[in-house]
């Protein structure tokens, strides 16, 4: 026979222990999940943390590269600046420069190039440092050429000054020398120039024979016979001399014929000439003068003037009077 009050004291003793090692098993179930909770805040505070600190050392980066790039751009502004006021001062240009020009504007063009990129690396802006280091030096260049050209120019406008005033003091001792030679050939001139005396005018009365007889009657002459002494001079040169002869008539009209023209007398004067004459004068020797001139037309009653020109001067004249003729006329 089953003893009941055995089985059953047993039941009751065993029920207690299983309970116990259920709660133990749920105590350590909530411990774990209670730990993997709090390592599980705890890598979430961590990280957030250190996403917060790389937030913040980006920031600090993106703010200090763009205070680099601020300050890059102000040198570069600076230098611009620099290089525009010296550019701008300078008109001349030799070969040098215009290299230095091109130089300087190809540098400028990589820096704005660079600083206009957002993401701009660090390496980037170091090279835009060296660039605007360079670039410096270029313009410092630039004003040392410009500096020197100007120098040169200096020296070229006083040596051109030098040479204008050299040359409008030449041009006066050449004026004055010209001025003076002009004196002394107006003085030689005045010198040299013949002198005619003992005028003689015969009106000619031409006969059928061929004989010829001197007359005063108007209407019977033919032609007047010139004659004249050129005196003796002792400046004038042996040679050939020209004489120009102004026949006037009773009217005051100077007679033209296909031998006249024109000639300039020492005071400019421009006058018309009857009759033009070479003569070879021997220096210092006295020699007449003879020729006899024909007016193609008739003469008339009154005075003719013969007047005769040497160097632009008049160096003597004769007056001769026809006259109205006898009884008949």
């Amino acid at each position: 026979m089953i003893d009941l009050k055995k089985t059953e004291a047993t039941t009751l003793t065993d029920a207690p222990i299983g309970e116990k090692k259920n709660k133990s098993n749920k105590s350590l179930l909530i411990a774990l999940l209670l730990i993997a909770l709090l390592g599980t805040w705890g890598y979430v505070i961590w990280d957030k943390n250190n996403t917060k600190t790389l937030i913040s050392q980006k920031d600090k980066d993106i703010s200090a590269t763009a205070a680099q790039r601020d300050e890059l751009q102000k040198e570069l502004e600076e230098a611009t600046i620099r290089y525009d006021e010296i550019k701008t001062s300078n008109d001349q240009k030799d070969s040098l420069i215009v290299v230095k020009d091109r130089e300087i504007q190809n540098k400028k063009t990589k820096i704005n190039t660079i600083l206009a990129k957002v993401n701009a690396t660090q390496a980037e802006l170091s090279e835009v440092k060296s660039l605007i280091a360079s670039l410096n030096s270029d313009i410092e260049g630039y004003k040392a050429q410009i500096a020197l050209l100007e120098g040169q120019k200096e020296e070229l406008t006083k040596a051109n000054q030098n040479l204008s005033t050299q040359r409008d003091n030449l041009q006066k001792d050449f004026d004055a020398s010209i001025e003076e030679i002009k004196n002394k050939d107006k003085t030689i001139d005045i010198g040299s120039t013949l002198h005619a005396s003992n005028f003689s005018i015969v009106p000619i009365d031409e006969r059928g024979n061929g004989k010829t007889k001197e007359t005063t009657n108007a209407k019977k002459v033919d032609k007047l016979r010139i004659s004249f002494d050129l005196d003796e001079n002792m400046i004038t040169a042996t040679g050939t001399k020209k004489l120009y002869i102004i026949i006037t008539d009773p009217s005051g009209k100077i007679i033209a014929t296909e031998e006249s023209g024109k000639f300039n007398t020492q005071d400019n004067s421009n006058l018309d000439y009857t009759q033009q004459m070479e003569i070879n004068y021997t220096k210092n020797q006295r020699q007449t003068v003879s020729f006899d001139w024909k007016s193609g037309g008739k003469y008339i009653i009154g005075d003719y003037k013969i007047e005769v020109y040497n160097n632009g001067f008049k160096i003597g004249q004769g007056i001769r009077q026809l006259k109205k003729g006898g009884l008949f006329g």
